[in-house]
């Protein structure tokens, strides 16, 4: 049978699928981490067929008997001849002998897959991550693959898009500092050690390009300031955008409301996703003789200096 038929050439190539769409998800492209968490999933659909019985690769629509004596191994045939079973029928065996759950998740990524649906958005695409995740771990689990051999460098993400423990946002929050962390990684592979030192430590400004001053005023009031504090992610100075909310004349409390770092990438954009990461940022920019007092320090956050950036 030819090679690229084989256990091995099905599980390769399903592990290269399975990291690109990791990339592609990492970088919000949703859709194509549809198209390639789909084709992983074929490949390793055969991968786990073709290891029990190559018999299970047969394509039994066009009921060529050919075909099942070349994948029996007593017929040569030239390639541009052979055709293997879909996704879908491949899944259907899966389930048949009791390996797979059935589910519409997965099977939503395959016919995104396949071009035969839509999504209603790219955050249908984006929730993808965990049926996926959860699925190849059946399929891994069956052949004796540890997932950290699969997934390498994605494992922890991996297991984060399973975990129950969490909720949707804690996940989700702690998935995309994983990825803009690898982003980091590759961006910056190679830099000397003192280069890198200097790099984390620099502040590139953002949201708008202010950095350590008022962003927003409504008349002369104070509506916003730019702080930074240590990227979850890569460790350099990422900055956080937070609001305050007055709760009388003379008093408000500032509440995060949005993280972006210029060196991974990493954006948190509500104040809920910003809460999830519990780190302190140093707020540069208050005007002590703004016209209200800080009634307190919003949570997780401290507010160290008191002066016009």
């Amino acid at each position: 049978m030819d090679d690229s038929l084989s256990f091995e050439s099905f599980l390769e190539g399903a592990k290269k699928a399975a990291h690109r769409a990791m990339d592609d998800h990492g970088r919000r492209e949703y859709d194509e981490f549809a198209l390639h968490g789909g084709v992983a999933f074929e490949r390793l659909a055969k991968a786990v067929l073709v290891k029990k019985n190559p018999v299970y690769l047969l394509d039994m629509r066009n009921g060529n008997h050919d075909l099942m004596l070349y994948f029996g191994g007593h017929l040569e045939m030239a390639g541009e001849k052979v055709r293997t079973v879909g996704a879908k029928d491949a899944i259907k065996r899966l389930r048949t002998m009791g390996l797979l759950p059935p589910g519409s998740q997965l099977d939503k990524l395959i016919e995104l897959r396949n071009g035969t649906a839509h999504t209603g958005g790219s955050d249908e695409a984006k929730s993808l991550l965990a049926p996926l995740a959860e699925n190849v771990a059946l399929l891994l689990k069956d052949m004796g693959i540890p997932i950290e051999i699969f997934w390498e460098r994605w494992a922890s993400t991996i297991h984060m898009a399973v975990d129950k423990r969490r909720n949707e946002i804690e996940r989700d929050v702690e998935i995309r500092i994983r990825q803009a962390r690898h982003r980091f990684d590759d961006r910056f592979a190679g830099l000397p050690d003192e280069a890198m030192k200097k790099l984390l430590q620099e502040t590139i400004p953002l949201f708008g390009g202010l950095l350590g001053a008022i962003s927003i005023k409504s008349g002369d009031d104070l509506v916003a300031l730019i702080g930074s504090t240590p990227c979850p992610a890569c460790k350099g100075q990422a900055q956080v955008r937070m609001a305050l909310i007055k709760s009388s004349p003379t008093t408000g409390e500032l509440i995060p409301q949005s993280l972006q770092c210029s060196m991974c990438a990493l954006k948190l954009e509500s104040p809920e996703e910003v809460e999830v990461i519990g780190t302190r940022a140093i707020v540069t920019g208050t005007p002590t003789s703004a016209p209200f007092s800080w009634n307190k320090n919003p949570p997780g956050f401290d507010i160290k200096e008191t002066h016009i950036g």
